[in-house]
């Protein structure tokens, strides 16, 4: 057992952590940055250190003042939670070295699945699918054409340095190629100064689903079912939901075997995430893997009744999971309540909140970390908390998903309270009918 831990994260996470560390009786230090000191995660923690200016690079992930902050408060183990060094090996590796228990998977780990093309040549020694592609730069039309005959149209040019859509291109059929090849080029290398190009198959109508898994350090792995994340601006997940409206007991079966093929593939050891892309057929196409906690974990834990945080601890301590997979015996639906005007383009809101009334009642489920009089800094995500219903039924969690929703009263900032209270009343989301291009046709009223 740990006696001390120390979570290296902020908000919500932070918070999340704390509370089951106290169920489980082990001490807790928070870090915190001269921003949040009045945050609720420094109120709650045993210990509280100060590690820094407000900017991420001073404080959350400045490497140093955490392991200084370990060494006078005597923490034997570091949690990460998600972003900031949750997925750095070098800091993983810098707590292995020190004595610090890092409570995640190991440095090795998490270069392997941290490194794309690495991780893609391990999927396909595992056997689990990858979306097909040239498998490096093209060098020509010519091979361009027969790559695509060989794989089937439609697929994507993309810019090897590319960001932003730029030198991307979708081709639906092979009188297409030549000329989207050449602009492709064209735009990378006026972009990136690269030129660049490799193909891949497009997925057409693609879904963002995930599977849950765990593993232990006795080569055991399970998974938790699945979550989709479709919903998303940007490739930022909005909506998450566990089970998927669009999964089918046979394809729970075939993705969740996958991802335990995948965490087996690196003997994984910890929870994390396999990340696929699904068509419209339902074919399933490896994307990643985050190697952490997520935060759109508490929709898994409402529909199988299973604490994740701990599950992390207690695999760290060396202990055995059952090996047992997961189906959702509920339905779970989360809404991220961000600090952002959905009339304006999603742009964030920071600021102080002066009147907060957060929604309860049967079903539903709050993780935040903010209360009234809390300021939102500009400094760091916009995530005001996560708000999560649980039912019998999708349509009973979308209905206790609108009713709390209503009763959530944030004042002093912009919040996305109103796209999600319009999303509920959506006749395609409800029916399930949507993909991760569904918000490009959504409009606020």
């Amino acid at each position: 057992m740990f006696k001390k831990i120390l979570i290296a994260n902020r908000g919500e996470i932070a918070l999340r952590v704390i509370r089951t560390c106290r169920e489980m009786g082990i001490k807790t230090v928070a870090v915190f940055s001269t921003a949040d000191r009045d945050s609720l995660h420094v109120k709650f923690a045993d210990e509280a250190v100060c590690i820094g200016k407000p900017q991420s690079s001073d404080s959350y992930l400045n490497v140093p003042h955490i392991m200084a902050a370990v060494e006078i408060t005597n923490a034997d183990a570091i949690h990460p939670g998600y972003g900031f060094l949750a997925e750095n090996a070098k800091f993983a590796q810098i707590c292995a070295d020190h004595g610090i228990k890092f409570i995640g998977p190991t440095a090795d780990m998490i270069t392997k699945m941290g490194d794309k093309i690495t991780a893609k040549e391990t999927m396909i020694k595992a056997g689990v699918p990858v979306i097909p592609g040239s498998g490096g730069l093209l060098e020509s039309v010519s091979e361009a054409k027969g790559i695509a005959k060989d794989m089937g149209y439609p697929v994507i040019l993309k810019a090897t340095a590319g960001g932003g859509g730029k030198g991307m291109r979708v081709v639906w059929a092979e009188s297409e190629l030549e000329k989207a090849y050449n602009n492709a080029k064209a735009e990378a290398g006026a972009s990136f100064k690269n030129d660049g190009i490799y193909m891949e198959k497009f997925v057409e109508e693609p879904r963002h689903i995930e599977i849950q898994v765990a593993g232990d350090s006795y080569g055991t792995v399970c998974h938790l079912s699945e979550r989709d994340c479709s919903i998303q601006r940007r490739h930022q997940k909005l909506v998450e939901e566990s089970p998927s409206p669009f999964m089918t007991p046979e394809l729970r079966r075939q993705m969740g075997e996958a991802a335990k093929k995948a965490a087996g593939a690196i003997d994984y050891e910890s929870v994390g995430t396999i990340e696929f892309l699904v068509d419209k057929h339902r074919n399933f196409y490896f994307m990643e893997m985050n190697t952490r906690i997520q935060v759109e974990h508490c929709v898994t834990e409402e529909v199988t009744n299973h604490d994740l945080i701990k599950e992390q601890i207690k695999i760290a301590m060396g202990e055995k999971i059952s090996g047992k997979d997961y189906e959702p015996q509920m339905h779970a639906i989360e809404c991220r309540i961000n600090a952002e005007d959905p009339y304006n383009d999603f742009r964030p809101s920071p600021g102080k909140i002066t009147v907060l009334h957060q929604p309860g009642g049967h079903g539903v489920r709050v993780d935040s970390h903010v209360y009234a009089g809390y300021v939102i800094p500009p400094y760091y995500d916009s995530m005001i908390g996560k708000l999560i219903t649980v039912a019998q039924t999708r349509q009973e969690a979308i209905d206790t998903m609108y009713r709390a929703l209503s009763e959530y009263i944030i004042e002093g900032v912009k919040t996305t309270i109103p796209f999600h209270l319009q999303l509920m009343k959506d006749e395609r989301f409800r029916s399930g009918d949507f993909n991760t291009k569904f918000l490009e046709d959504f409009e606020m009223k």
